[in-house]
């Protein structure tokens, strides 16, 4: 590049932004079909639903005017996304070993993201985490929470990187509360009214 620093702008996902979701996710949705649909359903209905149903599915949310998660844009490019919401918005957290409750704190959930390849290695899932976080206190949330792997631990892949890396949520201020699984923190941020 010539020195440049691209303009990343992260906004909500609405039904004008889907075509740019759709996009970003491509023909394969993100991680083999899934449309960020793995914490909204039980095992057998992810099974059941994968790729064009899960599409739909995701689709249906975002029509029905809930806001699923951000995306990233980089120079006006769909090139990042971070699903973000209460963490009953995510049924099978509450069957996960790795996210188990700590308490009856009421929280916003930041469970999965997708960087497109050429996007990688850039820093956006950091700012991802930031915008999250600041959406969720606009939205009301005293406290964001998410389950991410530990590096140090567990080299993830990029498909497996889907949940975050510790190290950037330990960067963007979260603090591990909770460890059910050997590599796998709970990290949460307290989030100040502005």
């Amino acid at each position: 590049m010539d020195g440049v620093e691209p303009l990343v702008q992260i906004l909500p996902v609405t039904a004008e932004r889907w075509p740019d979701l759709e996009r970003l996710f491509g023909k394969r949705g993100a991680y083999g079909g899934c449309w960020c649909m793995w914490f909204r359903q039980t095992g057998a209905e992810f099974t059941a639903n994968r790729g064009e149903a899960n599409r739909q599915a995701m689709c249906s949310i975002v029509e029905a005017g809930e806001i699923p998660g951000l995306l990233a844009y980089v120079d006006g490019v769909p090139a990042g996304w971070v699903s973000v919401g209460p963490r009953e918005a995510y049924p099978r957290l509450e069957r996960s070993r790795a996210a188990k409750r700590v308490d009856s704190e009421p929280v916003w959930s930041v469970v999965c993201f997708y960087t497109a390849a050429r996007y990688r290695g850039r820093g956006l899932m950091r700012r991802l985490i930031e915008a999250a976080a600041d959406y969720a206190r606009e939205q009301g949330a005293a406290v964001i929470e998410a389950y991410p792997k530990d590096a140090a631990l567990l080299k993830p892949t990029t498909g497996a990187a889907y949940v975050g890396i510790s190290g950037a949520f330990t960067a963007a201020g979260f603090v591990e509360v909770a460890r059910h699984q050997p590599a796998r923190p709970l990290v949460r941020r307290t989030l100040k009214p502005e």
